[in-house]
């Protein structure tokens, strides 16, 4: 077993961590109350998943609520609003100390590999796709706002 360490290019709002979120609101040393959003609850061991209570608040605002995977097409089901939200909490730095950005596209080169970037292709998925729009969609269904002024090209890494 080894480590991986990735190279990740996503377009999307860096939000910080657990140790400094770039939010607005947050406190001098980068403190924030999730406890303000009915979307940050804690699981039955007291604690809460950042991205587990992000894509769940955003897939029931996509019409998926569902808990029970052992029904029928629920996977199906799960994928298609997956596709309709078409944003995603992407975790970066490390396991042990993630750090999150939420993400439009994400392209990973994974340790090894190396990957050719068309900035200009990019650019206009982005525009056709209209990434601004879901990704402002959702921090509106969340009720955050970063502070990173708008939406950018972000290169981060994962050590895990």
């Amino acid at each position: 077993m080894g480590t991986s360490t990735n190279a990740m290019l996503v377009y999307g709002y860096d939000l910080g961590s657990d140790d400094e979120w770039k939010l607005e609101g947050a406190g001098k040393y980068g403190d924030y109350d999730f406890e303000t959003h009915d979307w940050y609850t804690e699981n039955e061991d007291g604690h809460t998943d950042f991205t587990e209570a992000v894509e769940a608040k955003l897939l029931a605002a996509h019409g998926f609520t569902e808990t029970d995977w052992q029904v029928d097409g629920f996977y199906q089901r799960q994928r298609e609003a997956e596709a309709a939200m078409g944003v995603k909490v992407v975790a970066h730095c490390s396991a042990e100390s993630p750090m999150y950005v939420l993400a439009a596209k994400e392209i990973t080169a994974y340790r090894g590999d190396c990957k050719t970037i068309d900035f200009d292709a990019l650019d206009r998925e982005a525009n056709e796709v209209g990434y601004d729009d879901k990704l402002r969609a959702a921090l509106a269904v969340l009720g955050l706002t970063p502070t990173q002024d708008q939406a950018r090209w972000l290169l981060c890494s994962y050590w895990g």
